[in-house]
């Protein structure tokens, strides 16, 4: 099954919530409270989020976080880049030479291709669609994504 980590959800709801904040700072304390995940959880993914670029801090007694660009300009993909690393659905996908079958695999490049269509969608993904209440998100054509009309089923190795 492919699923984002509950930290990656997290720093989603962290970043739903500075969104909210009309570009306001907000502190790691008021960001627990207000979303209801721990402090030093909160702590640690804003360190990360701010060292993928994705926030702002300031620091001081009226310091705090913020965004660090508007929410239409943040994407699913560099969420999860911040928090998981680049999205890759085989080894063969996220780094070439990282597997022992890479030589003779049969399928490696259609897993690379499913690989990069998955990140295009994400990386259409914005934050304001991912916290928007009433938007209905349309599922991406992959196949379209893929160069072609629709899926084709893989041949057997």
């Amino acid at each position: 099954m492919l699923r984002i980590s509950k930290l990656t959800d997290y720093a989603t709801v962290l970043l739903a919530s500075l969104s909210g904040a009309d570009g306001g700072l907000t502190s790691a304390s008021e960001l627990a409270e207000s979303t209801g995940i721990g402090l030093p959880t909160v702590s640690k993914l804003l360190k990360e989020l701010q060292r993928a670029g994705l926030v702002r801090s300031t620091r001081g007694a009226r310091g705090g976080y913020q965004l660090a660009r508007p929410a239409d300009e943040i994407t699913a993909a560099q969420i999860i880049d911040a928090v998981e690393g680049p999205v890759a659905l085989t080894e063969c996908a996220s780094d070439h030479g990282s597997c022992d079958l890479e030589a003779s695999c049969r399928v490696g490049h259609s897993w690379q291709q499913v690989s990069m269509a998955i990140r295009s969608s994400l990386q259409e993904l914005r934050l304001t669609t991912l916290i928007a209440h009433d938007a209905t998100v349309r599922a991406p054509d992959l196949g379209a994504a893929l160069g072609r009309g629709g899926w084709r089923p893989l041949t057997r190795v």
